[in-house]
């Protein structure tokens, strides 16, 4: 009796070793605090969208394929949803209808969608509709488009807004495949981040593909009256009929971009590169969907002085995209690394002296960013602690400036070679990966620093990531071509009239020196405003970021004349890059004020959620 008990024994425990080596083992995700989703219990590996655009309705509707990954114990998904109307979910290939449950709603998170699964279950089909006012989407009425002619539709899902277009694990933590069938007027055109066509289908339904796997805030789709031109073997632009050669004009360097960055860091793993310019509305410079940037209207200027946006975002395609941030209190990781990359591919297109000139803007705005946070802000950290709050506080420029000047004093200290053989091989090593501060800082001890502890001590990495400020051992960037640009402004401080000053050859980023120097604790006569304008043209501009600098000295002196292009640049573009800073000024301005709210009732309409959420704080807006 014993001896057969103990075979029994035997078999069980070797039966339950068998399973346990047979059940599928997932991936460890880390926490995230703007998440409903539970990957480590079930993770969506696949989602195949089948979407109707309605524009009259202001809505897609269809449905949502999510492809599972989970251990055979698993009972429940759990997804990220936000004003979305469930219909109905199915499992595989049944068309029976399983019950869903809709957690309690929080504010900017959504709400949870449970699905009870079966330990077969591989599918879990979701049929549902976007709300008319889903936050990722903006609807543009054709009075809103450069054509004037046909609406116009698209998505902004960073942060966490995927989850208000696509039920979603919507963390960037997570990465998914996905595929596409999109059902739109026949006189439109449907892209995605994803393969695209280059050419309008007659039935208006547009299949995508995107092979690789990517974070949920990289899902992107537009829709409007597009045209495509290529610009090299790997690259394009898609643009409305009237802006799609100027786009393509002014972006005819984008193959030079690729070859210098896959020169310094590697090869670039997306397939293609393509850009599309959107309508003003868009609340970013640049937003790097993988294989579709979507960019703003303002970057044209004409002669390609701007170019620094796509740099940016196709250096996305290394930091961020291919190596992501785990979660939000990360993104430093995202933006520093792409921002210093950023700087690298114009040094080498376009020469050092500008490298040092767009480093030099950019620790000006280092230092405006924390004036206006407070220079012991706990957001003014590389790492930051966004729990309980819209991760969308956290995307300031400290991300960007802050952690591109990390880096670049770790390229001081350790010199470029060993710094770019150390980089090339971090984004080979976390490539399609997610990586948290905590698990670079011990990477980057391990095999940049060696063990150096005196060198460790001279960086001061807490100081860095952890702390507020500016660390005391930053490697500043001097610029001689400023030098000659504070030179010529002293010269008519003095009283040299401003028509004769050497201006000649300067470039966007000089003028953008030449306003930044002007004083702004003092008060510049109507005179002196008067001068400069008439010297220089800045109120009359086709050039946004010189448009925006002259604007914030206007409305500081109260430089009337300048009020209508101020009015006219405020309801004609939505980015927020522009929008926070003009109406910031105004509202500290009693005299101002009110044209501000004024400007604001009209202009809000156009503007994307993203950048009405900031305004509306602004100007303490209540509708």
């Amino acid at each position: 009796m014993n001896q057969k008990l103990f075979e029994l024994a035997a078999s069980f425990i070797a039966c339950f070793l068998l399973f346990q080596s047979c059940e599928k083992k997932l991936p460890a995700y880390g926490e995230d605090s703007h998440s409903f989703s539970r990957p480590n219990e079930v993770a969506v590996k696949h989602i195949d969208l089948d979407l109707s655009v309605d524009f009259q309705a202001r809505q897609l509707s269809g449905t949502a394929r999510l492809t599972l990954e989970h251990n055979s114990r698993a009972q429940e998904l759990w997804l990220d949803t936000r004003d979305l109307e469930i219909i109905s979910v199915t499992l595989d290939d049944d068309s029976s209808k399983v019950d869903f449950a809709l957690g309690e709603s929080v504010d900017f998170l959504g709400q949870s969608l449970s699905v009870k699964i079966k330990p077969t279950t591989k599918a879990v089909n979701i049929s549902y509709k976007t709300s008319p006012g889903a936050a990722a989407l903006q609807w543009l009425a054709p009075s809103q488009t450069a054509g004037g002619n046909s609406p116009f539709l698209f998505t902004q899902s960073q942060a966490i807004l995927a989850r208000t277009w696509i039920p979603c694990q919507d963390s960037p933590g997570v990465r998914i495949t996905y595929s596409a069938t999109i059902r739109t007027s026949p006189d439109l055109m449907a892209v995605m981040s994803a393969e695209n066509g280059t050419e309008r289908n007659e039935d208006g339904v547009y299949h995508f593909n995107m092979p690789q796997a990517v974070p949920s805030y990289l899902l992107a789709l537009a829709v409007g009256d597009l045209e495509f031109r290529a610009m090299g073997e790997r690259s394009g632009v898609y643009a409305e009929p009237s802006v799609v050669e100027k786009a393509a004009a002014e972006f005819e360097d984008t193959e030079k971009m690729m070859a210098a960055a896959e020169k310094l860091y590697g090869p670039y793993r997306w397939g293609r590169y393509d850009i599309i310019v959107l309508p003003p509305s868009f609340p970013f410079g640049g937003m790097e969907n993988p294989r579709l940037t979507f960019a703003t209207p303002t970057v044209l200027a004409g002669d390609k002085s701007l170019v620094a946006l796509i740099a940016h975002e196709l250096a996305h395609s290394w930091s961020g995209n291919l190596v992501t941030n785990a979660n939000w209190d990360d993104f430093w990781l995202n933006e520093g690394f792409t921002t210093y990359f950023e700087h690298r591919i114009m040094e080498e297109l376009y020469g050092k002296e500008h490298a040092d000139m767009l480093a030099s803007l950019s620790y000006r705005d280092y230092e405006e960013e924390l004036d206006r946070l407070g220079a012991e802000s706990l957001d003014s950290h590389l790492h930051l602690d966004l729990k309980g709050r819209d991760p969308d506080d956290g995307m300031t420029s400290i991300a960007y400036d802050k952690g591109h000047f990390f880096l670049r004093t770790l390229e001081n200290a350790v010199g470029r070679e060993a710094w770019d053989e150390f980089l090339s091989n971090y984004f080979d090593e976390f490539a399609f990966k997610s990586m948290t501060t905590e698990a670079f800082v011990a990477h980057l001890k391990s095999h940049l620093l060696k063990g150096n502890r005196t060198l460790e001590q001279e960086l001061q990495i807490d100081a860095w990531i952890y702390g507020p400020g500016i660390p005391q051992n930053i490697a500043r960037v001097q610029s001689a071509a400023f030098a000659t640009v504070e030179g010529e402004l002293q010269k008519w401080q003095a009283g040299t009239a401003a028509r004769t000053l050497t201006t000649d050859g300067w470039t966007t980023q000089h003028w953008l020196h030449f306003l930044h120097s002007l004083p702004e604790t003092e008060t510049l006569s109507l005179s002196q405003m008067k001068e400069l304008d008439s010297a220089f043209g800045f109120s009359s501009t086709g050039n946004s970021e010189i448009l925006h600098a002259w604007l914030l000295h206007a409305i500081n002196n109260q430089y009337a004349p300048a009020y209508p292009a101020l009015e006219h640049f405020l309801t004609s573009m939505g980015r927020r890059k522009f929008l926070r800073p003009l109406y910031t000024k105004m509202a500290e301005n009693p005299a101002m004020l009110q044209m501000a709210k004024l400007i604001y009732q009209k202009a809000r309409p156009t503007y994307h959620s993203v950048s009405t959420g900031t305004i509306d704080e602004v100007l303490n807006w209540q509708e």
